[in-house]
């Protein structure tokens, strides 16, 4: 065995002996302070009067008792819908894209456009979820739907791929697009310096400047990225679907657009309750900025019909998706506590509230169950 001793120096012997006595004494010292302090508090079971959205000393591992009730029902509806792509048959949109005369020109810079905005925005959504959002929630319940949303954006993600590949697209081109299209670019510029805010490791919120920032950049990513910046696109696919064109690909969209209405509609209840909760935040000088943002966001969207749909096809024009634009601003305006800021707007796709309120009635494209459930929850028409 060795021994150091042995191999040192009497002096440094002397010297380690010493360093260790002393080591041992200050160890003992600090035992008897210990010893003479009062003990931490432990925590206590929770109480539901002091859960708060943000900002709350409670403990975050302890899921219940419930206090945010709607976070856990949006949490079970999520897993309600669960549906994977690889269930929606695409042999007819193959067929139909390999037909030279399938598609018109203006038809295929549709699919093309739109799969290469939602192929990068979802994983932008799901960044910001993983990496930022969660982690300044200090709600549970609120914390268990973030969970699955950020599994929904991946199965959205997974889906754009599958349409890609079934295709045979040129893969480099369309996840490429967010970088190499103005109108896409244009977009997700836009989203950044949100994401940036709450992704950067330093934030915390606690001060009324960066609650406000959270905020902001809540109500940023429900009513205007989930809110508006995929409705454009949400159009043209299924109106391209209610034509008999592209149906499996539609139908993937229509199962998008429904887990997308259920995030947006989180994300308000959210940041209304977080509204509530610290009123003070709810300056004027702070909704005139984001009455702001809507403006800018309907004009970017707007700008993106423009750049998808430079002619009229399938019915459907530009100037109509400004209108459309115009309305879901206001709508997502009123739905967070703001005045309408396009007066008179009206809405020139009333189907699209059929698409996104259908439950358990068939698909528009195919006879198969919207309302995807498991086990003995599931039900067929």
């Amino acid at each position: 065995m060795l021994n150091f001793d042995e191999d040192m120096a009497p002096s440094a012997q002397a010297g380690l002996r010493m360093a260790t006595m002393d080591m041992g004494a200050a160890v003992a010292d600090k035992m008897v302070e210990k010893d003479k302090a009062p003990a931490p508090k432990s925590f206590g079971r929770i109480r539901v009067e002091d859960k708060r959205i943000i900002n709350s000393s409670c403990d975050v591992n302890q899921l219940v008792p419930f206090k945010y009730k709607w976070a856990w029902e949006k949490y079970l509806a999520g897993n309600a819908n669960h549906w994977m792509p690889q269930e929606i048959n695409m042999s007819a949109d193959i067929a139909l894209w390999k037909n030279p005369n399938g598609l018109t020109e203006d038809e295929r810079r549709i699919v093309m456009r739109n799969l290469g905005f939602f192929s990068t925005a979802d994983s932008l959504a799901a960044n910001n979820i993983v990496l930022g959002t969660y982690r300044h929630i200090t709600a549970p319940e609120c914390r268990q739907y973030l969970l699955r949303q950020a599994y929904d954006e991946g199965i959205h993600t997974h889906s754009y791929q599958y349409i890609v590949e079934s295709l045979g697209m040129d893969e480099g081109e369309v996840f490429n697009m967010y970088h190499e299209v103005d109108s896409i670019r244009a977009k997700d510029e836009f989203l950044l310096p949100f994401i940036d805010t709450l992704t950067n490791p330093e934030f915390k919120t606690g001060t009324p400047e960066n609650d406000q920032k959270l905020l902001r950049s809540l109500i940023v990513f429900a009513c205007i990225m989930e809110g508006m910046f995929f409705y454009v696109g949400f159009v043209q696919i299924l109106a391209m679907g209610r034509q008999n064109k592209m149906t499996g690909a539609a139908e993937q969209f229509q199962y998008i657009l429904r887990d997308e209405s259920l995030h947006l509609n989180f994300g308000v209840d959210m940041a209304n309750q977080i509204k509530m909760e610290n009123p003070h935040l709810w300056t004027s000088e702070f909704k005139a900025e984001l009455s702001g943002l809507f403006r800018k966001a309907a004009e970017l969207e707007s700008a993106y019909a423009d750049d998808t749909m430079p002619r009229g096809v399938l019915g459907l024009n530009a100037t109509m998706f400004k209108e459309y634009m115009r309305f879901i601003a206001n709508r997502r305006c009123q739905q967070i506590g703001l005045d309408v800021i396009f007066p008179g707007a009206t809405n020139p796709f009333p189907w699209m509230s059929e698409m996104i309120d259908l439950k358990k009635e068939k698909n528009f494209f195919e006879t198969r169950v919207t309302e995807y459930q498991t086990g003995g929850a599931l039900s067929w028409d």
